[in-house]
């Protein structure tokens, strides 16, 4: 699947929104990729994740025991992942502002992948690698529909992107002066609980 057809798709579900946004990361842009528009469709969501589990097998990284996901937003590209990859669909949630798998037990030396919607920094998908490293686990990569940072994300271990979509993002108090004329919106769920 092409970055093109990747693009293609959320376009035709309205996730390509324009404005001023301000992003999970702090960072303003002007553009915000709103996934939950292409994951209301079960079937755009399920070739999306099919073509992302090609790759990761493409990537020949061995046995994988899990897809591990940061919730929200990575639940559902996650969850169809692994329905392809033929392996379980676990998550990490904050508790006390750390990521746990609260409602799953993982034995130690699991080989996992972790599986993210949208990658900006890196930052979700770094501490989700750190979490499972300290539950004992075997991070094997991190996985995304579309890195936002087109390779410069560091999660800690090697990425796969279905797509990468190079998106101007800035500081708050760095804002171009087209960006900062218009009110800044936060869509994305990090710090809604």
């Amino acid at each position: 699947m092409t970055k093109d057809e990747v693009l293609a798709i959320f376009r035709e579900s309205g996730a390509i929104l324009e404005g001023h946004f301000i992003l999970s990361s702090g960072l303003r842009s002007p553009v915000f990729l709103q996934k939950a528009r292409v994951f209301q469709y079960p079937e755009r969501t399920e070739i999306l994740c099919r073509a992302l589990a090609e790759l990761i097998r493409k990537a020949d990284l061995g046995r994988i025991d899990y897809i591990v996901s940061p919730a929200l937003g990575g639940i559902i590209p996650g969850y169809e992942t692994a329905r392809h990859l033929k392996v379980p669909a676990i998550w990490v949630e904050r508790e006390g502002g750390e990521f746990r798998l609260r409602r799953f037990e993982m034995e130690k030396g699991a080989r996992v992948i972790v599986v993210e919607d949208i990658v900006s920094t890196g930052l979700s998908s770094r501490e989700t690698v750190e979490a499972l490293k300290g539950m004992g686990a075997e991070v094997l990569a991190c996985a995304c529909l579309i890195d936002r940072s087109a390779g410069e994300a560091n999660c800690g271990v090697p990425m796969i992107a279905l797509a990468e979509y190079k998106v101007p993002a800035y500081p708050a108090d760095a804002l171009p002066p087209e960006l900062a004329a218009l009110p800044a919106v936060k869509p994305g769920s990090r710090g809604l609980a």
